[in-house]
């Protein structure tokens, strides 16, 4: 038996199909329990696996799986020893992070150490040895998008075939850094109700690439970071800023900033601290939240609503816009409309949420 629950938008949303790892037009994570080991190779889409129990007892796993447009991300826990024989779609790449300190798992017979995740490509078949109480992080990602990721954004060229390591040091702290991002992805994800835009599932998509590449799971360019002198790196991060406010009615991606000011992500990230001691990804957020108080502190001239200002400035899930607004400005967006309402008392107001 499998039960089964949902977070997004069934209807907009389809199942990840072993044909393709592409939803349209919107996303959804899927959480399911199985009872039986065969039952939990099944569940995970776009895999050919067999799962044979070692230990005896009564098995239960568990499964919660995000699909993208192009990527799958995962997280799977199993509670017996199992042997596992797997296979990804072709032209795709798996990495699989076990969130376990300890060496409790084995791919192909080598250890995954405490602080290594493991790598195959698609079309090649290998086996998993987990231990009891076993979970893992996954991320499917299909070629050509992490090759012209590589390219486009990290300004490297990815060897073709990828390295055929097995197993990837990452170093403990990044290796739990790297864990924690994935589970704040789920969090987030399963906790928004309202489907992601095109854009807004590139730039998720482009985050997660962004951590395998950050913490190593990926060969970095062996060239030092371009710096470029003081005066281009404030021209970079005011023509970023620039580019934003441009494109304010949707929230505009790192990979889409570098690919227009033709930088790499570590440069673009070094200018932006370097000039405003903050990520660019942070920026960009702050500077969007700034133009959305700005324009609710004039919405009751014009009659607009928390979600007229919102959807305006790219924002549309409401209710990370208020925490994201509320943690910034130590008020709800509503409280600021309410304020400016209250200071133009001559003005018909209509009721707000948020």
């Amino acid at each position: 038996m499998t039960i089964e629950t949902t977070s997004g938008n069934p209807a907009s949303a389809t199942a990840c199909t072993s044909a393709t790892l592409t939803l349209q037009p919107g996303f959804r994570v899927q959480t399911r329990v199985a009872y039986d080991a065969d039952e939990q190779a099944r569940n995970l889409h776009g895999w050919h696996q067999t799962y044979d129990q070692l230990t005896a007892g009564s098995f239960v796993g568990g499964l919660t799986e995000l699909c993208l447009d192009h990527m799958q991300v995962f997280v799977e826990t199993t509670s017996h020893t199992l042997r596992q024989t797997c296979e990804v779609q072709k032209d795709a790449y798996w990495f699989g992070i076990p969130t376990s300190r300890a060496g409790s798992g084995r791919i192909d017979a080598q250890v995954i150490g405490g602080d290594a995740l493991a790598f195959r490509p698609g079309g090649i078949e290998f086996e998993l040895l987990t231990s009891a109480g076993y979970e893992i992080f996954g991320v499917v990602v299909k070629g050509d998008v992490l090759r012209r990721y590589a390219a486009q954004v990290e300004r490297v060229g990815l060897s073709e075939p990828l390295p055929q390591a097995e197993v990837v040091p990452l170093g403990m702290a990044r290796k739990e850094r790297l864990c924690a991002w994935l589970r704040e992805l789920f969090r987030h994800s399963a906790a928004s109700a309202a489907p992601l835009s095109s854009s807004a599932r590139e730039n998720l998509q482009a985050s997660v690439l962004a951590s395998l590449f950050d913490v190593g799971a990926l060969p970095a360019s062996s060239e030092p970071v371009t710096i470029p002198m003081r005066a281009r790196r404030q021209l970079i991060v005011s023509d970023a800023r620039d580019y934003v406010l441009a494109h304010r009615d949707r929230a505009v991606g790192v990979p889409e900033l570098c690919e227009r000011l033709h930088v790499s992500r570590r440069t673009l990230q070094y200018c932006f601290q370097d000039v405003l001691g903050m990520a660019p990804a942070t920026y960009v957020r702050v500077i969007r939240l700034n133009g959305a108080r700005r324009d609710l502190c004039n919405a009751s001239r014009e009659s607009r609503s928390v979600q007229d200002v919102a959807a305006a400035w790219g924002f549309w899930h409401m209710s990370q816009f208020a925490t994201d607004y509320r943690k910034l400005f130590g008020m709800r967006p509503s409280d600021t409309l309410k304020a400016a309402i209250g200071a133009n008392p001559a003005m018909n107001s209509r009721s707000f949420a948020h």
